[in-house]
């Protein structure tokens, strides 16, 4: 039985609106100038920490430990106002299921965060095993990060297959020894991907029914 392991932002759902909106709102508090979406897209990926590290550091200002507070804050009860799965998203996950798939998420949001999106959004059923970005002493691209999700699941890396739009995911699943796809939909960059797929909806043929991937 595989495994599809997906990343979070940028590959199952698209969460920019709303982490740009609060974290803008965090900047506000301290007086700095806010962000566009395209700008704040490209700083994702990495978990909340180093998200507002990279705002302050954009806007020339010392990093204060007490925005990220802040900003978790703010963005935990907002984070679906405009979230959503990406086209396909959810069709996909039901065809992995429906052809035998084990279903997994590793992603750098912190764990409570997470929860908080996919009871929202009413995706929590669709995952065996959900891993934040402080589930364990380390995250992606550490490999660790992906050994943890196998290792919970009782998998071995030969039958699983990371999903995800960041080098992090790609880094990650090299290290765990696990192929991986780009979700060239998603924020970020494909370099060293196994394999890239277009759009949330292609991923069951790409996956389930492509004879290269068997």
């Amino acid at each position: 039985m595989p495994l599809a392991i997906f990343d979070l932002d940028g590959t199952l759902l698209d969460s920019a609106p709303d982490i740009h909106a609060s974290l803008n709102r965090v900047l506000e508090g301290y007086a700095l100038a806010p962000f566009t979406l395209a700008e704040v897209t490209k700083m994702i990926g990495d978990g909340a920490r180093t998200l507002v590290e990279k705002a302050f550091a954009a806007r020339g200002a010392a990093f204060q430990e007490e925005a990220v507070k802040r900003f978790l804050t703010d963005y935990e009860p907002n984070s679906t106002v405009l979230t959503r799965p990406y086209p396909g998203m959810v069709e996909a996950l039901e065809a992995f299921g429906q052809a035998g798939w084990r279903r997994a998420i590793c992603t750098n949001k912190p764990i409570a965060a997470t929860w908080v999106m996919l009871d929202a959004l009413d995706l929590r059923g669709y995952f065996e095993l959900v891993l934040g970005g402080d589930s364990l002493p380390v995250k992606k691209p550490d490999p660790g990060h992906v050994r943890g999700v196998l290792e919970g699941l009782g998998m071995s890396a030969s039958d699983a297959v990371m999903i995800g739009d960041h080098q992090n995911d790609i880094r990650a699943a090299a290290g765990a020894g696990v192929r991986s796809v780009f979700a060239a939909w998603g924020y970020g960059d494909g370099a060293g991907a196994d394999l890239a797929c277009a759009t949330a909806a292609d991923l069951p043929d790409l996956l389930i029914t492509s004879p290269a991937t068997a």
